[in-house]
């Protein structure tokens, strides 16, 4: 339990409140990874506009969940943002990609989802 993810925020933020919680977690499920597809597609695309909106929607839960790829996450934002057409940002995605699904999996988990 909270290798990908931790919930000390989320705990905080809900005052310990174990339905609110749940609902955190439930909603981290359907938003994120709508929104990490949406991210994978619009980089794969050189959708730049698309790229910063999915990227920028997922900040806040992405901090709240404590991912650990805050930074990654903002430089893919970063790279829709400024219209980088001279950066490569795979590996960025990619790092960012693979914290979500092991969060998500992690998160179904561990909640029963």
């Amino acid at each position: 339990m909270e290798q990908h993810y931790k919930l000390f925020r989320v705990r905080e933020l809900a005052d310990n409140d174990e339905d609110f919680i749940l609902t955190l977690a439930e909603t981290f499920l359907e938003e994120v990874s709508v929104d990490a597809e949406r991210l994978k597609v619009a980089v794969a695309e050189k959708n730049y506009q698309e790229a910063y909106q999915a990227a920028h929607k997922m900040k806040p839960t992405v901090d709240l969940f404590e991912l650990g790829i805050l930074d990654d996450l903002i430089e893919v934002q970063d790279w829709g943002k400024f219209t980088k057409t001279e950066l490569d940002i795979t590996d960025k995605l990619n790092i960012v990609i693979s914290a979500v699904n092991n969060a998500l999996a992690e998160i179904k988990t561990d909640f029963n989802l």
